[in-house]
């Protein structure tokens, strides 16, 4: 009779320990997919990360080539307004 009731509780443990082992490995495959995500999410981000950077050197330049071009003109227009200054002056001298 004792063996009885020890290998009924046994039989009963040993159902209990597998469900929960099932459990174990259930909730260890979700980590194992939930760890995947995460270094897929985290080469995505190094390649945003690149190009982001990428599109910010190229919007600097873009930005910068109006300001280099009305530097460029005005220039220009100042070297222009001297050497007709000075054109001027030395047409009065010599005159």
């Amino acid at each position: 009779m004792e063996m009885e009731r020890r290998l009924t509780e046994t039989e009963s443990r040993s159902k209990s320990n597998t469900h929960r082992l099932d459990e174990v490995e259930r909730r260890q495959d979700n980590l194992d997919q939930l760890v995947t995500s995460v270094e897929v999410l985290a080469t995505r981000m190094g390649t945003m990360e690149t190009s982001v950077r990428e599109i910010r050197t190229d919007v600097r330049s873009l930005t910068e080539k109006p300001a280099r071009r009305w530097e460029g003109l005005v220039d220009r227009v100042l070297l222009t307004l001297a050497s007709a200054i000075l054109g001027f002056f030395l047409a009065r001298l010599g005159a």
